[in-house]
């Protein structure tokens, strides 16, 4: 993502290796910018943002509890609790998303 490669040119790291083009950069998974001399301009990226959250569609929830369990020992697992609809889990993972 091109957010990624939004990194200061002080605090560019090394990911390619010297007189490595564009193309070859990128397809290592790296960033590419020649703009600024001194500094590398094939460099790693920002590592993603990621954060947890309970899917909104219940037909995508991943059980992680057993039927009756409580609200309290389903959290106290650090999973997602909601008591609808029925024929769902109603203790259910977090799904990991890219902010």
């Amino acid at each position: 993502a091109k957010c990624q490669c939004k990194v200061v040119s002080r605090e560019r790291t090394n990911c390619g290796y010297p007189g490595i083009s564009a193309a070859e950069c990128k397809k290592i998974g790296c960033c590419f910018n020649a703009s600024v001399p001194s500094v590398p301009w094939c460099y790693n990226p920002k590592p993603k943002k990621v954060k947890k959250v309970c899917p909104s569609d219940p037909f995508h929830r991943i059980n992680c509890g057993r039927p009756g369990i409580k609200p309290w020992e389903c959290t106290r697992k650090g999973c997602c609790f909601r008591a609808h609809p029925a024929g769902v889990p109603w203790c259910f993972y977090h799904r990991n998303v890219e902010e």
